[in-house]
């Protein structure tokens, strides 16, 4: 044995001794350091059993940059191609003068066309008290083409509306302020609504004696825009007659954006 440990071959095996046994240390070191590691996530995924949930409310309000409406032209003649033709005509004389007062060509959509036959109900006279049924008698074939349009200029919105009115539009409708970021509002009235819930959550703790830990769960739900804007005396098609005399006053308000959000807190 000692002749195994003494001379040059006493050497080499010292040292393959000493470097086995720096292996398997760190070997173990390894070992252990991941399994003290992996008891972090022990139950990391389990809810805690004591919780509240709260709700909060928040809003947030705008004036608004932009404003949509849609108009239609109607045609009303004894075949399809005349109608056509008579809606293309007033159809291209609205768009073409939203083009001229400044509407960009990307903001004025086609949004419907369609083409449908009417009917006239004729009842036949009785005669020796014999009553024929009645029947239906083509009158012609409406054809009807709405385009929607978007105001970026909102004080434009009433000479628009009054514009296309006195160009061949009939019908008027659906005049909405928004703004033009779809998103804007949102991360103020979201801030407030989680600034109310957590005043909520620690109000809830101090009654119940018992400290907030942290957060588990948070829903959210956005309530848009809840204020339709009224304008004209008597509907869209009454403006519409009323177009040449005077374009429509426009009163746009404000926007207000709401969120409500539900936030549950670990107690202890």
């Amino acid at each position: 044995m000692d002749a195994l440990f003494n001379g040059p071959l006493g050497d080499r095996t010292r040292t393959a001794v000493f470097v086995v046994v720096i292996l398997l240390a760190v070997f173990l070191g390894l070992k252990a350091f991941s399994e003290v590691m992996a008891m972090r996530y022990i139950g990391a995924g389990v809810m805690p059993a004591n919780t509240i949930t709260v709700s909060g409310y928040g809003e947030a309000s705008g004036v608004p940059d932009l404003a949509t409406f849609t108009y239609s032209v109607v045609s009303l003649k004894p075949t399809v191609e005349a109608a056509q033709t008579e809606a293309t005509t007033k159809s291209n004389a609205t768009v073409a003068y939203l083009k001229e007062v400044g509407v960009a060509e990307r903001d004025i959509q086609t949004s419907n066309y369609s083409i449908y036959p009417q009917y006239d109900w004729v009842q036949e006279a009785c005669l020796n008290g014999s009553c024929p049924s009645g029947r239906q008698v083509l009158r012609g074939y409406e054809v009807r083409q709405s385009t929607t349009v978007k105001v970026r200029d909102i004080a434009q919105a009433g000479d628009l509306l009054a514009g296309v009115g006195t160009r061949g539009a009939t019908e008027v409708s659906g005049l909405n302020f928004t703004f033009d970021d779809p998103h804007q509002g949102e991360d103020e009235a979201r801030g407030a609504a989680i600034a109310d819930a957590k005043s909520q959550a620690e109000k809830l703790a101090r009654e119940l004696g018992v400290s907030l830990v942290r957060v588990v769960s948070f829903t959210e739900s956005n309530g848009g825009y809840p204020y339709p804007v009224a304008y004209g005396r008597g509907g869209m098609e009454t403006m519409a007659q009323d177009a040449s005399n005077k374009a429509p006053e426009i009163s746009t308000g404000e926007n207000k954006v709401v969120s409500n959000v539900s936030v549950t807190y670990e107690i202890r």
